[in-house]
């Protein structure tokens, strides 16, 4: 017989069992969903309101302290088959899991799935099913004094339990403290064996590619002796016909290989196609399917090359033989409630990445696994993949119950994720490395683990036994070369900007953007600048009236330390700090974009010396100022823009070098690029004052630096004066003063419109030098966006935006100044 998978996602009812539940809040046998959280169904039955709303978080934090009971029934009866298991595919978090009474398992991990057999616990006619969970906040602070307190940089211990760690609130996110079945919950049944589990791996060998599959199974008892099978057929681009495989097993496990004569390769967005193809595993039992699954797979070969060379340690990724700068974010769970975050959901915000010039996700490493459907669906769009084990910013216990925890949950996600082409790193953790050495760790230690056995010795022998193919890292930043001894790590430190990768924070912290042309990394994993959410975003979430950036909602939305005082010291050596609300909200989404664009700008400038970074980050879980490109509502703000210039396939930058200027001319396209780079020294009235052409050649994936003349390096008049060098209409711009010492005047522009498929092409004409124009187009209509920003005009030039919007758009209010922007109203006077 085949085996049945039957969801168990019906009838569903939540009750708090015990803990600090509102007098007035009657909760007892409430609908539940599954999959789903606490939080959702008290939002459902309107017992709570939306946490995200104004204050609302720190209302609901006892939500944290309660425990809580799912409860549903199920008929059941015998049906031939021999074995039966309840499947929880995710549980978040501590619970016990009952069935007609008879506690079967105890679970705390969420980042695991559970098998649980229940033959001779299931009853003909109802069963009673039934998960107590634990409340976590209490749970954690136990755990905490029985492993022993570990640094970390929030007051509660996310270390010390197996839950997503920005669950407890981070620098950008509210703290939920969520309980539920947050993936599916079903009962298989089966006969004879199943596939308890498959790997697969595909390569290319020359033209062709051979396809590997590992697969182990589970036996019933009673059919030890079973004349087990493995069928399995590979299907796609250049095959005839499926290739096609009988294998027997050698007891419980069968390693079998398909060689296919002719196969197209993967490849990353930007550098080619995406063909993939189906892997079809099936068991059989005497001619009979008795289980199956399958793959997409695709084709291609994936490295970082750490050569030592001069100039230190490179990290760079090389996928089919070709050197990739990686375009990158760093991704954060899509919604603090992450079980809304269905496959529609995933497909708008990894487009937006695509649209945004963007070639790798960074599945950052205090969050979660991501999903099969983001996996899926990064695959199919050519958007590499580099997943974090989850370990964030803290010292973890290595002892039990953790260890094994953590050696189940890894063995799990490292099978799950490693046949995905998009996959090209598994990272040990996210700054652990870095914190031991520089954040006072070993002292407040005291010789307690800190989580050196899962990065060294762990996560490398798992990797090496069930995915060899899967490159790894120890952490986050990281310098190649560098172990652990027991006592302390070897080699150059984890965050030397000569090796390896690197975090850079001093910038948003402490210093100006400006300062990040101090730094030549190897490889950017982590930088960023914060901005509130787009304004709708704003206004529909917070009530204070009157709206400031330190009102109450406004502040309870940002959560970085000493957040607002940062914004404002990042603002005012560019611009002076607004009066009035809009326009400070303007000013920091501005220079958001700018703080970015510069370093992104610098950073593509030193190519191939610097090989990739990756922006903290792509996407908000909750509608909040943060370094985010798309906020919580999923509505672009200016730093998108910002990505979108610098990840250009072509890009012409200005950038100090020796003490002058240079023009840097970066291709990131297959075809070589030649032509006459135009540059020019303009006053603010486009007057050109000096002029150099050079003749450029730059070949496919290669960069070309053209030192400025003096006489268009020097300003006669550094607040009245620009560079510009163009070729081929790509453009870039030398401003020699910052913006509020500069002559900018108030902005003149002219503005027509008209429709166009897909939204409102907006038209926009300078009588005068603006930078940095932008349209702020949400505020006419909520689901309204720009598909470019950040556009410099000089003295008559015009320029076409693209507005996109669900239904009609008033186009009158397109040229109001809070919604047509510049730089130059953060000026003139």
């Amino acid at each position: 017989m085949t085996l049945t998978r039957r969801p168990l996602h019906d009838g569903w009812t939540l009750r708090a069992a015990r803990g600090p539940v509102p007098a007035d809040l009657d909760i007892v046998d409430v609908p539940a969903t599954v999959p789903g959280c606490v939080h959702l169904d008290l939002l459902a039955a309107g017992l709570i309101p939306d946490p995200y709303r104004g204050v609302n978080e720190a209302l609901l934090a006892w939500i944290g302290l309660v425990d809580w009971t799912y409860r549903t029934t199920f008929d059941w009866a015998p049906d031939g088959d021999s074995r039966h298991d309840l499947v929880f595919d995710g549980v978040d978090t501590v619970a016990e899991i009952v069935l007609n009474g008879e506690v079967i398992a105890a679970v705390a991990n969420q980042h695991r799935s559970y098998r649980l057999p229940v033959d001779g616990r299931l009853r003909e006619g109802e069963n009673s099913l039934e998960v107590r969970f634990r409340a976590p906040v209490p749970y954690a602070n136990s755990q905490s004094l029985e492993l022993g307190a570990r640094p970390r940089p929030y007051p509660l211990p996310y270390e010390a339990i197996r839950k997503s760690a920005c669950n407890f609130g981070w620098d950008w996110g509210i703290a939920t403290y969520t309980s539920g079945l947050w993936r599916g919950v079903r009962l298989e049944s089966w006969s004879a064996a199943r596939l308890a589990e498959v790997r697969v791996t595909a390569a290319p060998e020359g033209d062709g590619g051979v396809v590997e599959v590992v697969a182990t199974v589970e036996r019933e008892t009673d059919a030890a002796d079973a004349a087990l099978s493995l069928r399995f057929a590979v299907n796609g681009l250049g095959l005839e016909t499926p290739a096609f495989g009988v294998f027997g097993f050698d007891g419980g496990e069968v390693r079998a290989r398909l060689d296919l004569a002719a196969v197209e390769r993967w490849w990353p967005a930007g550098y080619g196609e995406q063909p993939r193809y189906v892997v079809d595993v099936q068991l059989d039992d005497g001619g009979s399917v008795i289980d199956e699954t399958h793959r997409v797979v695709g084709f291609r070969t994936v490295r970082w090359d750490t050569t030592p060379d001069d100039a230190g340690t490179p990290f760079t990724l090389v996928v089919n033989d070709q050197p990739v700068f990686v375009k990158g974010v760093n991704w954060i769970p899509d919604d603090a409630l992450p079980v809304r975050v269905d496959r529609a959901r995933y497909e708008r915000r990894l487009r937006q990445a695509l649209d945004g010039g963007i070639n790798l996700i960074r599945v950052w490493g205090g969050g979660i696994y991501e999903s099969d459907d983001f996996y899926d669906l990064c695959d199919e769009l050519g958007l590499l993949t580099w997943q974090d084990f989850l370990f964030a910013c803290a010292a973890y216990p290595e002892e039990e119950p953790l260890r094994s925890e953590v050696e189940a949950e890894a063995r799990e996600n490292i099978v799950r994720l490693a046949s995905h082409p998009s996959l090209v790193l598994l990272t040990g953790n996210n700054e652990n490395l870095w914190g031991f050495e520089d954040w006072g760790w070993k002292e407040r230690l005291d010789g307690r683990t800190w989580g050196a056995h899962y990065y060294y010795e762990l996560f490398p022998a798992l990797i090496a036994e069930l995915a060899p193919h899967v490159p790894y890292a120890p952490g986050s930043p990281f310098s190649p070369g560098g172990g652990w001894d027991g006592s302390a790590q070897t080699g150059a430190h984890p965050n030397d900007e000569a090796h390896g990768s690197m975090h850079l924070w001093e910038q948003w912290n402490r210093r100006d953007y400006a300062t990040y042309r101090e730094h030549t990394p190897r490889f950017v994993a982590e930088f960023g600048w914060q901005g509130p959410p787009a304004w709708s975003t704003l206004v529909h979430w917070l009530d204070d009236d009157p709206l400031t950036p330190e009102s109450p909602g406004m502040t309870l939305h940002q959560k970085a330390m000493e957040g607002n005082v940062k914004l404002t010291n990042g603002l005012v050596p560019h611009f002076r700090v607004p009066d009035d609300m809009e326009t400070w909200h303007w000013a920091m989404q501005l220079n958001q974009a700018i703080a970015v664009r510069t370093a992104l700008e610098h950073f593509r400038s030193w190519a191939p010396h610097t090989q990739g970074a990756i922006v903290w980050q792509l996407n908000d879980c909750w509608p909040v100022t943060s370094w985010a490109a798309i906020d919580g509502d999923e509505r672009p703000k200016p730093l998108f823009h910002a990505l979108q210039r610098a990840f250009a396939p072509r890009l012409v930058t200005i950038q100090p070098r020796d003490g002058g200027l240079a023009a840097i001319v970066s291709n990131d396209t297959g075809e070589a690029w030649s032509g006459t780079l135009h540059l020019r020294r303009l006053d603010f009235d486009g007057e050109p004052l000096a002029e150099q052409d050079a003749s450029v050649e730059v070949a496919a994936r290669g960069t070309v630096t053209v030192a400025l003349d003096a006489s268009v390096a020097s300003p006669g008049d550094a607040g009245g004066e620009l560079v510009v060098g163009e070729i081929d209409g790509v453009r870039g711009e030398w401003f020699f003063a910052e913006p509020r010492d500069s002559a900018l005047g108030a902005a003149e522009l002219e503005v027509s419109t008209e429709p166009v498929d897909g939204g409102t092409l907006v038209t926009i004409t300078a009588g005068n030098l603006v930078r940095d124009v932008t349209i702020l187009a949400d505020k006419l209509d909520r689901s309204a966006a720009a598909a470019e920003g950040l556009v410099t005009l000089l003295p008559g030039e015009s320029t076409g935006i693209l507005i996109r919007h669900a239904g009609a758009l008033d186009v009158r209010g397109i040229a109001a100044p809070e919604v047509l922007r510049s730089a130059n109203q953060l000026v003139a006077r």
